[in-house]
């Protein structure tokens, strides 16, 4: 293993005997440094007992030792909390058990809505939303990768489970109209290409219950609005050796035990599944597990838009896998003729052949009889036992291989959105966790390696860059030690020879492979590699690997079969001809891939998943990563057993230790001046606290722009009265040459100015705004007033001329009615006695008779005259005296006017019919009798003002009062 050394200081000598002298020297001082840090220890394990478990973040123990790391991760997981921050690293331990309300919606929505990530408790979630926030904030690079590790069982793919629901949650459409539509077409496809994606590629193993068995790197991907628009799923070295081979107390793949325990009466008859039926390759069938949810499967089928042909297309296939697997040969007599099949296979023979929908003869002769081509002809020849067995188990992990490739490829042809339409993404890998069995073989290999290389992206990224980088931008640091496995990277895959370069060409090579031939050559070729390993004195061929996680031991028989993942082409044809219609389209289609790269070299296991690892690790190296390690507190699966052997071997193998030392001591933000300036420029721009901070950065004149620039607005944050940070007792922000390095403390504190500068300005285009809203609004006002005020005085105007016109028409008219009454009263004055005489002068009432006519001549007393002051008409009045008492004067002098009398005061009486019957009208006749006849008069009820009176409507509707 190797390791950085720590910084030597200066002034060492390099002399033999001074470096020996320097050596004993430091050794006693490390003695004495390790005595005061273990009394260090007691002390803080002592004092701080009762609150070990207050520590959310590993960086505020003090000491860092694995020691008081494991205390207290071991306090906080007594106590039911299970995430604990280790600088830039979240630590999770797995509860094997249910915890209420951890994962809630109210929970997601506490942490979205959180206005800094490091006030709530330590939760997967802030490892979400903090990478969620980097794409919103656009802080480069903006593609963000959780990376999730761990032992098998610790955890990840529940975690990775956690991380899409709360992306799918999260990051969904706002809107309610669109939410429902969404949903059904993406959050929701997403969330349930898991159980599909768990139940064909998981299975029960020794160590975890639903232990993943592939790989695979989910890509969530988020629109300009950082909304989910869609997903993509890479997927990497799937376990189907686990199809035919069990190891001891494992079970298959999920979904063959779901179907099983959970089919129909009518499936279990269309597959011939019978509930006591046995299958060689489902072992632990009585064994139920949480994952056995056949019904959960075909949901998210039918969310995915798997018709339900498909899925029975999909399920006939599994059936038939099934049945292969008790389909046994029995050994042949004669070497010149194939093995048969036993009596009792027979029937699973030909069930599997009707599931598969493949002639059954022709599927019994692929299996025991083999093809060679010996130039441009075909020969024929028979295959042993074991030979018949390894074809039929080759046929049956064909088959499941290529169906899972192709439920990965409908996965993300139904979730993957339009290049055009996502530009940002935030990966998820949840890969297979380190493994060692009693038996490893190619398999653990991978895995392993697979492991080795995440170990080595967070050894490069974090453990080695940022302290290389401290130094190359000028920074004062000593360097961490810490544990480095790129030996074993070397071992493995290094050039020209590595264990995988020497397997691949073994594997090429056109002979039987030789265990002991290839066990020699690796150890003839690799003795230099101090990670590798053998016992001689073993019988069986196999070397051991020292790996960042331990020592494992690989058994090389049938390394190289496996290796070479040989599949016969009758196979090939034999499975093109089913009338199974997905069986024949997948075969189809690997034969055209296999055809478009006639010409290559074979590729083999080792070589493919090579490749697609070193894909992973280039999409890895571009984006910005965020880790979590899950920890396994026992082996044995159970809820709340805290073992501290095995916690603090994982503790070490994945470098907590060393991570929490740089990150305590360290930077972990780093910062371009250009991005820094850009974003945090406005904070010294609109800043009210300058004056100190002007005259602190005049030494700075001579630097860069940006440089300058920089230290000017970190001086003036570090001198800001609100600001803490500067008590502490180390630096809280450093300029290197070219990148502005920050504490998380201070981001904080920077993002918290930047957010008030930002409400400020939005405060005041807020106010801005609204006045300027008010004042259009205002000027809407008065222009409208203005407006209303013309139309109303034009509809004034055009009233008062109505009003005048009106009123001269009146006149008019009344003038032409006066003249026509005295014109005629004239008329009938004159020749009263025709008046009397005519036939059609209606005759009057007693009453109005007695009334109405009088004899003046007659009277002695003075007469009282009731009538209407209009219309009389006495051309010669008689001379008496009339004393008449006025009530109004206007009535007095119509009166008077009417009768043409002389006026004199006193003498005579007046009284108005307004309120009681009177006469309208009085006509003299010449002998001294007076008749009084009733004309209507319009002029004292004419309406001079008809808009204030609703009532009457026009001139026609005067009101005047009878007279009796």
């Amino acid at each position: 293993m190797s390791s950085v050394s720590g910084h030597i200081s200066p002034g060492h000598s390099n002399g033999g005997g001074e470096v020996q002298g320097s050596v004993q020297k430091v050794s006693s001082k490390d003695r004495c440094l390790n005595d005061s840090l273990k009394d260090e220890i007691l002390d803080f394990l002592i004092d701080g007992e009762a609150r070990l478990h207050t520590y959310d973040d590993l960086t505020k123990v003090n000491p860092v030792t694995p020691t008081t790391v494991l205390k207290c991760l071991q306090a906080r997981y007594n106590v039911k909390v299970f995430y604990t921050h280790a600088g830039c690293t979240l630590v999770a331990l797995n509860p094997f058990q249910p915890v209420p309300d951890l994962y809630s919606l109210d929970v997601m929505k506490e942490y979205h809505c959180a206005p800094q990530l490091k006030e709530p408790k330590p939760h997967i979630f802030i490892v979400a939303e903090e990478a969620y926030r980097n794409v919103q904030g656009q802080l480069g690079p903006l593609d963000q990768s959780l990376v999730v590790s761990g032992e098998s069982g610790a955890g990840k793919t529940w975690t990775s489970r956690c991380l899409m629901k709360y992306y799918a949650t999260m990051a969904a459409t706002s809107s309610v109209l669109e939410s429902q539509d969404t949903v059904e077409r993406i959050e929701r496809r997403v969330l349930d290409s898991n159980p599909i994606m768990e139940a064909f590629g998981n299975a029960c193993t020794l160590r975890n219950n639903n232990s993943s068995r592939f790989g695979k790197y989910i890509q969530l991907q988020l629109d300009r609005c950082q909304l989910l628009v869609g997903a993509s799923v890479q997927t990497y070295l799937l376990e189907k050796t686990r199809v035919a081979y069990q190891p001891a107390n494992e079970r298959n793949f999920h979904i063959f035990y779901q179907m099983m325990k959970a089919a129909t009466n009518q499936q279990r008859k269309e597959w011939n599944m019978p509930r006591s039926h046995h299958f060689a390759w489902l072992p632990e069938v009585e064994k139920t597990i949480e994952e056995d949810c056949f019904q959960e499967t075909v949901d998210a089928m039918v969310h995915l838009r798997i018709n339900t042909e498909r899925q029975r297309e999909i399920f006939r296939i599994l059936a038939g896998i099934l049945h292969l697997g008790n389909v046994n040969f029995s050994i042949s007599a004669d070497e010149s003729q194939p093995c048969d099949i036993k009596e009792q296979a027979k029937d699973c023979l030909q069930t599997a052949a009707v599931l598969l929908q493949i002639p059954a003869e022709q599927l019994q002769t692929c299996l025991s009889v083999r093809t060679l081509k010996a130039g441009r002809q075909s020969v024929h020849k028979p295959c042993s036992q074991v030979e018949c067995c390894v074809r039929r188990d080759c046929l049956a992990k064909v088959i499941y291989a290529q169906l899972f490739e192709w439920l990965v490829t409908f996965i993300n042809n139904s979730i993957c959105a339009d290049k055009a339409t996502w530009c940002n993404f935030i990966g998820v890998l949840d890969v297979y966790g380190f493994e060692c069995f009693q038996n490893n073989n190619l398999e653990q290999l991978c895995i392993n390696y697979a492991n080795e290389k995440l170990q080595q992206h967070f050894v490069a990224h974090y453990l080695r860059a940022q302290q290389e980088e401290y130094v190359s931008e000028g920074l004062q640091w000593s360097f961490v030690k810490y544990q480095d496995n790129q030996r074993c990277l070397d071992l493995l895959e290094g050039s020209p020879i590595s264990v995988f370069s020497l397997l691949d060409e073994e594997s090429r090579l056109n002979r039987a492979s030789d265990a002991k031939v290839l066990s020699i050559r690796l150890e003839k070729e690799l003795a230099d590699n101090g990670s590798i390993s053998w016992d001689k004195f073993s019988e069986v061929p196999h070397f051991t690997v020292v790996h960042y996680a331990g020592k494992v031991n690989y058994k090389i028989e049938g390394m190289v079969e496996k290796n070479k993942d040989p599949v016969a082409p009758e196979i090939i044809s034999l499975l093109q001809m089913s009338d199974n219609p997905l069986l024949r389209q997948i075969f189809t289609e690997k034969e055209a891939e296999t055809s478009s790269s006639k010409g290559l070299s074979k590729v083999t296991v080792v070589s493919k998943f090579k490749n697609s690892l070193e894909s992973l690790m280039s999409i890895l190296h571009t984006t910005t990563p965020h880790y979590t390690r899950c920890i396994k507190p026992n082996s044995e699966c159970k809820p709340f057993i805290f073992k501290k052997e095995e916690v603090i071997m994982q503790l070490e193998a994945c470098g907590i230790v060393e991570t929490i030392h740089i990150s305590a001591a360290g930077f972990p933000i780093r910062i371009p001046f250009k991005s820094f300036t850009q974003r945090y420029g406005c904070i010294l721009k609109h800043s009210s606290f300058k004056s100190e901070a002007q005259n602190l950065v005049k030494a700075g004149r001579d630097n860069d722009a940006g440089l300058q620039e920089v230290e000017r607005l970190l001086s003036l944050v570090i001198h800001h009265p609100d600001h803490n940070i500067r008590r502490e007792p180390k630096s809280s922000a450093h300029c290197g040459l070219t990148k502005v390095f920050l504490t998380q403390s201070m981001l904080d504190f920077l993002e918290d100015q930047r957010k008030k500068i930002l409400s400020k300005c939005a405060f005041c285009i807020q106010c801005c705004w609204m006045r300027y809203q008010r004042r259009k609004r205002h000027e809407r006002r008065h222009s409208a007033t203005l407006i209303q005020a013309a139309v109303r005085s034009w509809l004034v105007r055009r009233r008062v001329q109505r009003w005048d016109r009106a009123a001269a028409l009146i006149q008019t008219s009344w003038r032409k009615w006066r003249a026509l009454l005295k014109s005629l009263a004239e008329a009938e004055l004159d020749d009263v006695e025709d008046l009397i005489t005519q036939d059609d002068v209606p005759e009057l009432n007693a009453i109005i008779r007695e009334r109405g006519s009088v004899q003046l001549s007659s009277i002695e007393e003075p007469v009282t005259v009731r009538g209407w002051p209009m219309g009389l008409a006495l051309p010669s009045p008689p001379s008496i005296t009339v004393s008449m008492r006025a009530t109004g004067f206007h009535k007095m002098m119509s009166v008077v006017a009417a009768l043409k009398l002389p006026s004199k005061r006193g003498e005579y009486k007046v009284e108005t019919n307004q309120n009681m019957q009177g006469i309208a009208s009085i006509r003299a006749q010449p002998k001294g009798s007076v008749k009084l006849h009733c004309q209507r008069s319009p002029l004292l009820y004419a309406n001079r003002q008809p808009e204030m009176r609703n009532y009457v409507t026009g001139f026609n509707e005067i009101l005047l009062e009878k007279t009796l």
